[in-house]
C-alpha cells in the first residue's frame, strides 16, 4: 500500500497529477494547486500515483510505502 503526500506550497499548478490520477488528485478552484483527494489510494492505483509523482514538475508529490493495517487491507 502507498501513502501519498503533497506540498501545495511548492506546487506549480500544472495539473499533470489530476490528468494522470483524478481519483487521487484534484486542483484548488482558487489557485489551481494540488488538493489530495485520497491520501491512501487502492493498490491498483499505486503505479499511476508513482508516475504522477515522477512527472510533477515541482516535485510536490511524495509517495511512501506503508504496511497494510491488518488482514484484508
Amino acid at each position: 500500500m502507498v501513502e501519498v503526500r503533497v506540498d501545495a506550497e511548492i506546487c506549480a499548478a500544472s495539473g499533470m497529477c489530476t490528468l494522470l490520477v483524478p481519483a487521487v488528485f484534484d486542483q484548488s478552484e482558487e489557485d489551481g494547486t494540488v488538493v489530495l483527494a485520497d491520501p491512501a489510494p487502492p493498490a491498483e492505483l499505486a503505479a499511476k500515483v508513482r508516475t504522477a509523482a515522477l512527472r510533477c514538475p515541482a516535485g510536490a508529490i511524495s509517495v511512501h510505502e506503508r504496511e497494510a493495517d491488518g488482514p484484508g487491507t
